[in-house]
């Protein structure tokens, strides 16, 4: 058997794919998007449209023995077969909510795990992915973030938490929507993340459209200027306070990319499409952040973006020194928001009695990080 050429690398593949993550099995072929499976078959000598040829297989036949990829000829079945493989996470748990909400912990190859939640509406089943194995921001309300951080997930273990969770799912509760809101800061694993989006909405795998794909971000404000360039994505921003001060203890990564420099970000990636708006999450923490005072900050720095708010209640986890706002602040707060031009929601929990709501999802992590000690931003640095 002929021995895999390495294929060039274009300015555009993602950072892994020339180099992917190989077990002692073989290549994984999920840590390619279309454009990097291009490379990989010319490089076999193969013709492009190969790799709509394999992604069809994949992700929309559910076939991962490539004996079946009967289109495919021969000897290229029996090359794959003994170079490559499909891996993705694999389902270790899995819980069911009292209102129809899953939760997935996957195990990843090196042991570490990380969980994805599946939530069910009328028309529509948004999955929210993980990024990283744990979180390095160090959010002071998010109990991922007390888990510490262990690595970036692959394009694989990205992909394969949506491959893997539409597998799991009957066939009346398809995912529709896909928010990068689990474990992780998705721009801190800007290329692995990028590719996987790029595969969501690939025709030949889910096919689903750039308003369904959401990013969400804690402010990695170079890397929100990359995602301008690189993916046509819906954005979400994890705001939580309208002062430097106070956003600087909530989500420690305003030290260095301050309210001013994350607005100007914002209005940036606004002006990408007309009708463009950022949705703005701000948890509401009682006595915190949640006063009128607040309300009214909010409301100036929002109406330079064209912006929608969700309100999320606090989702209390162990050893948390919040609570949340009562119901008669937090709509307080969404009519004076709402009063003053902004589209405000207030997000129904789901998924709380298996903890599965926004900043509960904590998985299994082999802390690596020492960000205890020190809020390490150096990678931050390095994916902006």
């Amino acid at each position: 058997m002929k021995s895999l050429p390495e294929p060039a690398k274009p300015s555009n593949l993602p950072a892994n794919a020339s180099n992917p993550v190989v077990a002692e099995a073989g290549i994984n072929l999920l840590n390619f998007d279309r454009k990097g499976l291009e490379v990989f078959f010319s490089g076999l000598g193969e013709k492009p449209f190969r790799a709509t040829q394999l992604l069809k297989w994949i992700y929309q036949e559910g076939v991962e023995d490539f004996n079946l990829m009967t289109n495919l000829s021969k000897s290229l079945r029996a090359y794959l077969q003994e170079n490559c493989i499909i891996a993705a996470p694999e389902i270790v748990v899995e819980q069911i909510a009292s209102d129809g909400t899953r939760k997935w912990v996957m195990q990843t190859h090196c042991g570490n795990r990380v969980e994805t939640v599946f939530i069910p509406e009328e028309g529509r089943g948004t999955l929210c992915v993980s990024s990283q194995i744990g979180c390095a921001l160090a959010c002071t309300f998010c109990s991922t973030a007390q888990q510490g951080f262990n690595r970036n997930l692959t394009t694989a273990e990205i992909i394969g938490q949506v491959f893997v969770a539409q597998k799991r799912l009957s066939t009346e509760k398809r995912i529709t929507n896909v928010v990068m809101m689990g474990m992780g800061e998705p721009l801190l694993n800007f290329d692995n993340v990028v590719a996987a989006m790029n595969l969501m909405m690939d025709d030949f795998t889910f096919g689903l459209s750039k308003r369904r794909v959401t990013i969400s971000t804690s402010g990695v404000v170079p890397a929100m200027y990359r995602l301008t360039q690189a993916c046509d994505v819906s954005l979400a921003v994890s705001l939580h306070a309208v002062r430097d001060e106070l956003r600087d203890e909530l989500v420690p990564i305003n030290k260095k990319y301050p309210l001013k420099e994350l607005m100007e970000a914002c209005r940036d990636n606004a002006k990408l499409a007309p009708r463009r708006t950022i949705t703005f999450e701000y948890v509401m923490l009682a006595g915190v952040n949640d006063s009128i005072e607040d309300a009214k900050g909010l409301i100036k720095l929002l109406k330079t973006v064209p912006s929608k708010l969700n309100l999320i209640p606090f989702n209390p986890f162990p050893n948390s020194i919040y609570k949340c706002s009562d119901s008669n602040t937090i709509n307080r707060f969404k009519t004076l928001l709402n009063d003053a031009g902004i589209v405000t929601t207030v997000r129904k929990t789901r998924g709380e009695d298996i903890d599965a709501a926004c900043g509960q999802l904590v998985g299994q992590v082999a802390d690596k990080s020492r960000r205890h000690l020190k809020l390490n931003l150096v990678s931050s640095e390095r994916a902006a």
